[in-house]
């Protein structure tokens, strides 16, 4: 079977978002079960051309942006793309919303009859910023491009939901959590290299956010709520990128407000083995986001066997609650409460690590994309009825 996945964002620009490495796990896993399969994205690097390679097995055509806004690009050589190209495909999958690439491909595989899926990522609902020009995307693009489409992919019980309420049929959704790759974490760091790095004491608490710095995703509540669970002792670890110029001041001040900034450490972004260290080395790893369509990071977090703490706002909560951590309102109190629960309770810490290697297996990318690989072949071959979930 010939896949071809669009999406603006691939290896190597993971600072540019959490679906370059998503895609690239699927595009990989489906390798490995014999498929053929390209990847359509955008170079993020001034100095690299438009062009082809390969990498694990899968052919990336990257296309160099002709129109750069954040992550959404206009990139002139779609157009070309599918007019030499996109009839070797049996089934297309785009990833993403408000972009310019992916429903330059849906256009072109409505006119040559090729049936595409659309996984949203999280997207359908506009939260955090440029309102108005996300309404016009949706009326002036967006209802072709999603409701034309031979399926629409929900990775959550509540990104299902939501589609539901705008309207989607559930004979066109399908349900597919984000997956893990088990692989990644059978082989752990020790638990004190990323403590011994930064100075943080063995027996100390520690707390880690690893996420993108912006105000959806809640890092100032947790030091607020640190600030009460760990009034004199105990280390609070800030990591990711800086998603809105300045946000990362703005935390510090929020730090020093609260009397902790001695005992808040901004990483910056963490990827591979010292994104392992850092949430080996955490005793609890929190997520207090106002909204997460799944929260990939809180499933790394489990598969190092750290317990979290999420939001009932986050995709992820239904696999959390009671097995591998807590799950809260996004309140500071509630949020406070749970740190003091997890950090003063090694029994309850040592229940939930337990319970994190359980869900972690249930997430690993073999178990999930099955269906996936079934809607595939389903609609490769014209059986579209056919939807697994």
């Amino acid at each position: 079977m010939r896949i071809l996945s669009v999406s603006q964002v691939y290896h190597p620009f993971g600072e540019m978002g959490g679906p370059a490495f998503k895609v690239k796990a699927i595009a990989e896993h489906m390798v490995r079960c014999g498929h053929n399969v390209t990847v359509l994205a955008t170079t993020f690097d001034a100095h690299r051309a438009s062009g082809s390679q390969r990498v694990v097995g899968v052919e990336v055509c990257y296309l160099k942006p002709d129109i750069r806004y954040r992550t959404t690009t206009w990139n002139s050589g779609v157009q070309k793309f599918c007019d030499s190209r996109l009839r070797e495909f049996g089934v297309v999958h785009i990833y993403g919303l408000y972009d310019l690439m992916g429903p330059a491909v849906a256009r072109a595989c409505r006119r040559q009859g090729i049936p595409y899926i659309v996984e949203p990522l999280g997207m359908t609902r506009a939260i955090d910023r440029s309102f108005f020009l996300k309404a016009m995307w949706h009326k002036w693009i967006g209802r072709d491009y999603m409701h034309a489409a031979a399926s629409v992919v929900a990775t959550s019980e509540q990104e299902y939901d939501e589609l539901r309420a705008e309207g989607f049929p559930e004979g066109k959704l399908f349900l597919r959590y984000n997956g893990l790759d088990t692989a990644e974490f059978r082989s752990l760091p020790p638990r004190d290299a990323f403590r011994l790095r930064h100075n943080i004491a063995g027996d100390e608490p520690l707390v880690l956010f690893l996420s993108r710095l912006i105000e959806r995703k809640g890092a100032d509540l947790l030091i607020a709520a640190f600030a009460d669970a760990c009034p004199t002792r105990g280390r609070l670890v800030i990591a990711g990128p800086e998603g809105v110029p300045g946000y990362v001041a703005g935390l510090q001040d929020v730090a020093a407000r609260c009397g902790v900034a001695e005992r808040v450490l901004f990483t910056g972004p963490l990827f591979g083995e010292e994104k392992k260290e850092a949430l080996v080395a955490a005793d609890v790893f929190a997520l207090p986001s106002r909204y997460e369509n799944f929260a990939n990071v809180a499933a790394e977090s489990m598969a190092c066997g750290t317990p979290v703490i999420v939001t009932r706002n986050c995709g992820i909560s239904t696999h959390v609650e009671g097995k591998a951590g807590l799950v809260i309102p996004r309140e500071i109190p509630a949020l406070a409460d749970a740190l003091k629960k997890l950090l003063r309770n090694p029994e309850l810490r040592d229940a939930f690590r337990a319970g994190c290697a359980e869900v972690a297996a249930r997430l690993s990318w073999e178990c999930v994309l099955d269906p996936m690989e079934q809607l595939y072949a389903a609609l490769s071959d014209g059986r579209g009825g056919s939807r697994a979930s």
